[in-house]
């Protein structure tokens, strides 16, 4: 399958070169030419499926005239040694914990499985490949973790000082090897400009080869779709309708919904559940969308006040704000309202949630009373394990956190990062030195 990129729909390139290459030359990000659909057989069978083997049927439709069935099983199984269990809340109320992986946030999903294919495309060539990655906190922790000792490829990530919790900051500054941590005295739009403008400037193009690991590049896009596949596999009535309700900040994980929608998983309504960084949500109400500066907040994932992927939404609506409108409700909330539901979470269904998921909970729980979807089921997206926001977590619920072991042993090491301005001239100049 080829791809084209969002700023130049004639411009074609091979599913090798969208991955290797992350961004479009144009600075577009690239979309598959056709979005193929599941089966009727495969479809009805998914209730039946581990979630490898959903995995499998879902990454074939994209990727089977590209890598072979059996090269494409082993990035699977590799890939995904760790679910996505739906938990029960209550009645038809669920929440999809993303958090069981190496790094325990969603990013999993997406990272190992990108810098496996990423392997793969690479294997017969003999140049190092430098993977640029902005985060705003737990992107590059699981890039590093999906990335760590692979050879051929060099890990470089870029975050926002003081803007990320601190067991975050460990996690991306501990890990060594083939990964360098750079904090940048800047927001994560700043983080994310710098590696867009890195990838359109030709000296560094000339002298580094240089892919994205963030949501921008198709590969680690394509693996998000397959936990909205298990999800729906994973309900007790697969034909009442279904609301999801989904945390957003640089809207990857929204766009791989629609893509899983669109592929033919029954999901009838999304809601974009976002704190006060809202400019997804006034372009769902004014029909403008109006980048503005990032604001600090408790769901630090979200703070994001340009999202790359509001371009791949367009395509996938063929430019029609309406009918956008129609498959998507936005909703938006404080801080105070997200202490608030996190600690409301706990007390109705003795749940820890972490800050993200509880922005998630109040935007379904608001979209349910808006719409009157009493009767649907509802399922709500947590992408990181509480233990990550522990203070908070423990503030507004008064219950001990339990740090798993993998992070307790982040936070004893020390850290190491390179701080540098958040000048795209600075962030040249040690790209450079370092090719």
């Amino acid at each position: 399958m080829e791809y084209y990129s969002t700023k130049n729909s004639k411009l074609r390139v091979s599913l090798k070169e969208a991955v290797l290459s992350g961004l479009a030359p144009d600075g577009g990000l690239f979309m598959p030419i056709e979005i193929p659909r599941l089966e009727f057989e495969i479809l009805k069978n998914l209730p039946n499926m581990s979630f490898r083997e959903i995995a499998f049927e879902m990454a074939r439709l994209f990727l089977k005239d590209d890598v072979p069935e059996r090269a494409l099983g082993e990035i699977v199984q590799d890939a995904f040694d760790f679910e996505a269990p739906l938990h029960l809340l209550s009645d038809d109320l669920f929440v999809l914990e993303l958090f069981h992986g190496p790094t325990l946030a969603f990013k999993d999903f997406g990272a190992r499985f990108m810098a496996r294919l990423m392997a793969y495309l690479q294997r017969n060539e003999d140049n190092e490949i430098f993977i640029l990655v902005a985060t705003s906190g737990d992107t590059g922790s699981a890039v590093a973790s999906g990335f760590f000792k692979v050879p051929g490829f060099r890990v470089i990530l870029l975050y926002p000082s003081g803007m990320v919790s601190e067991i975050q900051e460990k996690q991306l500054t501990t890990i060594g090897e083939n990964v360098t941590a750079l904090e940048v005295q800047g927001s994560f739009d700043d983080c994310q400009r710098l590696v867009k403008q890195a990838f359109t400037d030709q000296d560094l193009r000339r002298k580094l080869s240089m892919s994205s690991a963030n949501s921008i590049n198709i590969a680690r896009l394509i693996p998000q779709s397959f936990y909205y596949a298990s999800a729906w596999a994973q309900l007790p009535d697969h034909d009442a309708p279904l609301i999801v309700s989904v945390p957003s900040g640089n809207l990857g994980n929204l766009t791989a919904g629609v893509l899983a929608q669109r592929v033919g998983i029954p999901i009838d309504h999304f809601v974009s559940a976002m704190n006060i960084n809202d400019v997804f949500w006034e372009y769902l109400q004014t029909g403008r969308f109006s980048p503005r500066l990032v604001i600090p907040t408790l769901s630090n994932a979200m703070d994001v006040g340009n999202p790359s992927n509001f371009f791949r939404l367009l395509e996938l609506f063929g430019h029609d704000y309406r009918a956008m409108r129609q498959a998507i409700s936005g909703m938006s909330f404080s801080d105070e309202e997200t202490r608030q539901a996190i600690t409301e979470i706990h007390e109705k269904f003795g749940y820890l949630m972490d800050p993200h998921g509880a922005v998630g909970y109040l935007a379904l729980m608001r979209a349910v009373e808006k719409k009157h979807w009493q009767s649907a089921q509802k399922i709500t997206l947590e992408t990181a394990h509480p233990s990550k926001f522990k203070t908070v977590v423990e503030e507004c619920t008064g219950q001990k956190v339990a740090v798993p072991e993998r992070l307790q042993k982040a936070l004893e090491r020390d850290k190491q990062a390179v701080r540098i301005s958040a000048e795209f001239e600075d962030f040249k100049e040690w790209l450079m030195k370092k090719g």
